[in-house]
C-alpha cells in the first residue's frame, strides 16, 4: 500500500513513545510505502485536494529510540489525495479553525474516493469532550455551560468538583475543586471567559488515584490493555503531558463492557481509532483527532498494537 500520513513536523517526533512513529515502523515493516506531510501542505485545485508530500524511509536500527534522524525523505511533490490507498489523518490538537479546514478538505477527497482513516466528518462531528452525551449510562455526573451561577450550583451539589475546558489537551486548564470551594469564582471566570466559552464541569471521581485509563479501540475492537496514567504528587492530572506515570494493565471487565458498547457505533462511522478514557467506572472522553499511547502498552506488555492497528488499515482498504 502507499500510505500518506498528515501529521505534526517528523523532526518533532520523540520517537521512543510517539505513536504516528510506531505505525509508520510497522508499515514500513511490511513493505507498504510512506509518505508524509504537515496539513499546510494540504490545497483544492478546483479538480484535486492535492498533498505536497515527501516519500520518507524508516532509517537505522528501529530498536534504537534514541537514533537521529530516524527517517530520510525525497523532495516533496504535489500528488492528488486519490494516488494514495489510505491517508492517515494524525494531526495533533488543538482542535481549532485550521483543524476544521482540514477536515473539509479531506472530506472533498473523500468524494473524489481518497480513503482517509479517520473518517474526516467524524473526526469533526465528534467533540472529545460532549462525546460522552451520547453514553450517559457511564457517566459521572456532569454539566456543560457558560453560567457561572449553575457552574456554582453543580458545586455546591457535588462538592467536589473537575472544571476544564471542551477545547483543552494533556490535561490543560483541567482544575479540582474542593468542598471549600477556594478559588471556585476565579477558575470559572478564567475559563469561561467571564461567560464568553463554554466549561465542562464533572464530579471528582476519587479512582483518579489508580489512573486515567486510555483504553485503546481499534476497528471497533479494543486493545487488551489499557494505560493507567497515574497522577504524580499533588497533581490530580494523570495525562502523561502533565506528568503522569503510564502503567499498562488488563482492561477491567467495565472496561470490556464500554469498548463492547461503544465499538460498533464507532466503527460504523469511520474512526478507525479511538482513545477512550476511563476513571474508574465512568467514561470521561472519547479521542478521535490523534489517539495516543501505543508505545507504553506495547513497550510494557509486548502486545503488537501497531500491527494490530494496520491488520485493521489493510482491512479497511482491502
Amino acid at each position: 500500500m502507499n500510505i500518506h500520513f498528515i501529521a505534526d513536523l517528523l523532526d518533532h517526533f520523540k520517537i521512543y513513545k510517539d505513536t504516528t512513529y510506531a505505525i509508520m515502523a510497522e508499515a514500513a515493516r511490511r513493505s507498504h510505502t510512506l509518505y508524509a506531510c504537515e496539513p499546510q501542505h494540504l490545497a483544492w485545485t478546483g479538480t484535486n485536494v492535492e498533498a505536497n508530500a515527501r516519500r520518507i524511509t524508516i532509517v537505522g536500527d528501529t530498536a534504537n529510540s534514541d537514533r537521529s534522524p530516524w527517517y530520510a525523505a525525497k523532495q516533496a511533490e504535489y500528488m492528488p489525495l486519490t494516488r494514495f490507498d489510505a491517508v492517515l489523518m494524525r494531526k495533533d490538537p488543538p482542535f481549532d479553525m485550521e483543524y476544521v479546514n482540514s477536515t473539509w478538505l479531506l472530506e472533498i477527497a473523500e468524494r473524489a474516493g481518497a480513503r482517509i482513516f479517520n473518517k474526516p466528518q467524524a473526526i469533526r462531528d465528534h467533540s472529545e469532550k460532549l462525546a460522552i452525551a451520547e453514553w450517559p449510562q457511564y457517566v459521572a455526573p456532569t454539566l456543560v455551560t457558560r453560567d457561572a451561577a449553575r457552574l456554582r450550583t453543580f458545586h455546591a451539589e457535588h462538592g467536589d468538583v473537575i472544571l476544564k475546558p471542551l477545547d483543552g489537551m494533556g490535561g490543560m486548564g483541567v482544575f479540582r475543586v474542593k468542598a471549600d470551594g477556594m478559588n471556585l469564582g476565579s477558575i470559572v471566570e478564567m475559563l469561561s471567559e467571564n461567560g464568553a466559552r463554554t466549561v465542562m464541569a464533572q464530579k471528582f471521581i476519587s479512582q483518579i488515584t489508580e489512573g486515567d485509563k486510555r483504553i485503546l479501540m481499534i476497528g471497533g475492537q479494543p486493545v487488551p490493555y489499557s494505560l493507567a496514567r497515574i497522577p504524580q504528587g499533588n497533581e490530580v492530572r494523570g495525562n502523561l503531558a502533565a506528568g503522569g506515570l503510564g502503567r499498562a494493565q488488563p482492561l477491567s471487565a467495565r472496561d470490556r463492557e464500554i469498548a463492547k458498547t461503544l465499538g460498533p457505533t464507532l466503527q460504523a462511522r469511520g474512526l478507525l481509532l479511538a482513545g477512550l478514557d476511563a476513571i474508574g467506572d465512568y467514561l470521561t472522553e472519547v479521542n478521535v483527532t490523534s489517539p495516543t499511547c501505543f508505545r507504553e502498552i506495547m513497550d510494557q506488555t509486548g502486545f503488537d498494537v501497531a500491527g494490530m492497528f494496520i491488520d485493521a488499515l489493510e482491512r479497511a482498504v482491502a
